[in-house]
């Protein structure tokens, strides 16, 4: 069976936290290089769709920074022209808690199509895998003018999974994202050299 392949989103604007997300580190690791090494352990192909933070091969949306939706077709038209046409597993750089069998299990998810985990009912998107249908589908919404991803989970017959699903290999923390300073400082994270004090 062919395996998912990936992509790292690291091209967020970082606005709210005044530093590159891909440069924070948790324990010692850019988060760049921890998302690129749990992505790989699961994915392959993996590649990254941002200025190239990571180790992964990257590719960019246009114009950079259009938004997530506008970097999954990037990422999988990228992975297309590699010669991948099977689900593509999303994860963006700002997850410092997600771990090599969360990724596993969305993965070897049995439901066709996508498949995206909620936790207390709120859909975590940039945590997901991205049936070949819906990222057709995907690139009718960018070519639209669409730009966030609930614009495709409100279009696509997506496989939403609770926490009854998805708590025998994650926990709630694995969905914590860091947009601001202080959850930065919640999470536990370094910041990069240049941005510190």
């Amino acid at each position: 069976m062919p395996r998912t392949a990936g992509l790292l989103l690291t091209g967020g604007a970082s606005s709210r936290l005044g530093a590159p997300k891909a440069e924070l580190r948790r324990a010692g690791e850019r988060l760049a290089d921890r998302g690129a090494r749990v992505l790989t352990a699961v994915c392959a192909p993996a590649l990254e769709v941002g200025p190239g933070a990571s180790s992964l091969p990257a590719v960019r949306e246009r114009p950079p920074g259009a938004g997530p939706l506008a970097a999954l077709v990037a990422g999988a038209a990228a992975l297309g022209e590699r010669g991948h046409a099977e689900p593509v597993l999303l994860l963006a750089v700002d997850a410092p808690f997600v771990e090599v069998e969360l990724l596993r299990w969305l993965a070897e998810h049995p439901a066709p199509g996508s498949v995206v985990p909620r936790v207390a009912g709120r859909a975590q998107p940039l945590c997901a895998r991205y049936g070949t249908a819906d990222l057709a589908l995907a690139v009718d919404l960018v070519a639209g003018g669409s730009a966030a991803l609930r614009d495709l989970l409100a279009a696509a017959p997506v496989t939403y999974a609770d926490e009854d699903a998805w708590g025998a290999v994650a926990t709630e923390r694995a969905f914590l994202d860091v947009d601001t300073p202080e959850e930065v400082a919640r999470a536990g994270l370094e910041w990069p050299a240049r941005a510190a004090g």
